[in-house]
């Protein structure tokens, strides 16, 4: 799927925690303050570039995040997203 119609399409009930590059709040601090339904959106290799940034950035529930100081390949990122979002869901 293009990102516009995910973004354009985004449940206002759900929360949208992306791996932001450019700084967020630390990701397990994000995710504990928004429980509930939420999704992870994580960029391409090299991160999402400003365009792509400011149009998440417009959808009322996206929360940038932050996976620490280490540069991760995205299918990294994506597995350490999601076991901090498990972990901080109580699914761990």
């Amino acid at each position: 799927m293009k990102l516009p119609a995910l973004l354009r399409d985004w449940p206002a009930d759900r929360a949208l925690f992306f791996a932001d590059e450019t700084g967020g709040v630390p990701a397990l601090e994000a995710m504990r303050a928004h429980p509930g339904p939420a999704a992870i959106l994580v960029g391409p290799e090299g991160g999402f570039d400003a365009e792509e940034r400011e149009s998440i950035r417009a959808v009322p529930h996206a929360i940038g995040i932050a996976l620490g100081p280490r540069i991760l390949r995205a299918e990294t990122a994506a597995a350490a997203a999601v076991s901090l979002w498990m972990g901080a869901a109580g699914d761990w």
